[in-house]
């Protein structure tokens, strides 16, 4: 389900510290977080998304969520922009 957001969406920050830019910046609608990325890595960005009530999902693999994106390297976390 939350690859087919990530492959709908007309624009999406990729990566950890652009999707937390996002966040910040107010423009994430939504957040796509891979299960098996590093808990160090995910957790500010659930931290905030929580705070600024952004829904988010996980994704199964980094892998996955990253080829989604149209990469060809895994994905930690991925922002669905407004």
């Amino acid at each position: 389900m939350s690859y087919e957001k990530v492959l709908r969406a007309k624009k999406v920050s990729i990566g950890t510290k652009q999707t937390v830019k996002a966040l910040n910046e107010g423009t994430a609608k939504e957040v796509i977080i891979a299960e098996d990325a590093d808990p160090k890595l995910t957790a500010p960005v659930i931290k905030i998304a929580l705070e600024k009530d952004v829904p988010f999902h996980y994704a199964e693999t980094m892998k996955k969520l990253g080829r989604a994106c149209g990469i060809k390297v895994g994905a930690a976390a991925v922002a669905i922009i407004r």
